[in-house]
C-alpha cells in the first residue's frame, strides 16, 4: 500500500480564487498525489496570469500513487460552457462545478481516490444555471446517498462539531431531539476514531440554553433531551461530558483535555472557532462514507487573478484531508 494517499481538488467558482489557490499549493510539497478536477485551459490561463509555473498532467489511477511535485498537477480536465472571465460570474458555467464535484464523489465511493478537498463555489450562480444546490455538504450526502451527516470545522486546539446547522435561531430549540442528538453524536464519535485515528474521543457537549439552563430554571431542555441522550451514549462506552455552559466552556482547562466540542446550533461555536482560526480553519464533513474537507471562506471574487489570496485554508483543509486519509486507510 502506498503511503501517499490521492486527494482530488475541486478547485470550485472557476472565476473566483479557488483556482488560484490550487495553483499556489501546487508550488508547494505535499505528501500526496494531487488532482485537480478542472478546466486545463482556464487553469493554465490563471497560472500565466498569476505568474506561477504549473505543469498538468493527465491522470491515471494505473500504478501506486505519487508524492506530489511541486509546479505540476495531475488533472482530470472538466471542459468549461464558456471561456471564464476572472472575478465575473457567468451562470453557463454553474453544471460545470456540479460535474466536477460529482466526479470527485464518484472517484471516492469507487476507491480511485481518497479523499476530496473542495475549494469555494457560488451556490446562486450554480442555482440560475437550472441546478438545485444548497450546498458542498448535502450535494456530498445526496450523492452518497447518506442520510444523515455532521458538519466539524476544526483549527489549530479546536474542532466544534454542530448538531443544528443553518436553520433560523427560532427553530433550534425544536429541532433539539433526542434522535437528532444521537445520530449527531454518534456519527462525531465514530468519525473521530476512523477518520482522525483518535481511539477513544472525549467530547464536550454545550448546553442549548444559558448556564446549561441554570437546573430547569432558564429552561429544560439540558435536564429532558440532552442529559438523557448523554448518560445513554457514555453507557454504551462513549466520552461525552456536559451539557456544559456554552459561554466558559471554551477555555484550556476544558478544551485542553478534549477532542472535540458539540455545540447545539451553527452561531454558539462557530463564532469561537472563527475567531480563534479564520482562514486557517478547515471545513469537515462527518458520515459521508469518505473524507471531504474545505476551505472556511466564500469565492472572494475581488481577489481572483490578482496573486493576493490567501492559501492558509486550503493548505490546512489538505493537511487534514491527507492525515485522515493516512488514518482511515491504517484502520482497515
Amino acid at each position: 500500500m502506498s503511503n501517499f494517499p490521492r486527494i482530488a481538488i475541486t478547485p470550485g467558482e472557476p472565476s473566483g480564487i479557488g483556482p488560484d489557490l490550487v495553483l499556489k499549493i501546487a508550488q508547494q510539497d505535499w505528501p500526496a498525489t494531487i488532482i485537480v478536477l478542472a478546466d486545463k485551459d482556464m487553469l493554465q490561463d490563471r497560472a500565466t496570469l498569476l505568474g506561477l509555473p504549473i505543469k498538468l498532467k493527465e491522470f491515471s489511477d494505473e500504478g501506486e500513487p505519487q508524492k506530489h511535485t511541486p509546479g505540476e498537477l495531475f488533472i482530470i480536465h472538466h471542459a468549461l460552457a464558456e471561456a471564464t472571465e476572472v472575478g465575473v460570474l457567468n451562470e453557463k458555467n454553474g453544471r460545470y462545478v456540479v460535474d466536477t464535484l460529482t466526479t470527485a464523489s464518484a472517484g471516492n465511493m469507487a476507491g480511485t481516490f481518497d479523499a476530496i478537498c473542495t475549494g469555494p463555489v457560488h451556490k446562486g450562480i450554480i442555482n440560475q444555471a437550472g441546478v438545485p444546490f444548497s450546498g458542498h455538504t448535502e450535494f456530498f450526502a445526496n450523492h452518497s446517498n447518506t442520510s444523515d451527516v455532521v458538519m466539524l470545522l476544526a483549527t489549530e486546539g479546536l474542532r466544534v462539531a454542530l448538531v443544528t446547522t443553518h436553520i433560523p435561531l427560532a427553530y433550534v430549540a425544536k429541532a433539539i431531539t433526542p434522535e437528532r442528538i444521537t445520530k449527531v453524536a454518534t456519527i462525531l464519535y465514530q468519525d473521530l476514531q476512523v477518520k482522525f485515528g483518535i481511539d477513544k474521543p472525549k467530547i464536550l457537549v454545550c448546553g442549548l440554553n444559558p448556564h446549561a439552563g441554570e437546573g430547569g430554571h432558564l429552561g429544560k431542555e439540558e435536564i429532558e433531551i440532552i442529559e438523557p441522550v448523554l448518560a445513554q451514549l457514555n453507557a454504551e462506552g462513549m466520552d461525552f461530558v456536559g451539557p456544559l455552559p456554552a459561554d466558559t466552556l471554551f477555555q484550556p482547562k476544558y478544551l485542553d483535555s478534549a477532542d472535540a466540542v458539540l455545540a447545539m446550533y451553527h452561531d454558539q461555536g462557530l463564532p469561537v472557532l472563527k475567531y480563534k482560526g479564520f482562514g486557517n480553519a478547515v471545513n469537515i464533513t462527518l458520515g459521508l462514507p469518505y473524507i471531504r474537507t474545505s476551505v472556511d471562506h466564500g469565492t472572494a471574487l475581488d481577489l481572483a487573478g490578482t496573486g493576493t489570496a490567501n492559501t492558509g485554508s486550503m493548505e490546512v483543509a489538505i493537511a487534514h484531508a491527507i492525515k485522515m486519509a493516512i488514518e482511515n486507510k491504517a484502520k482497515r
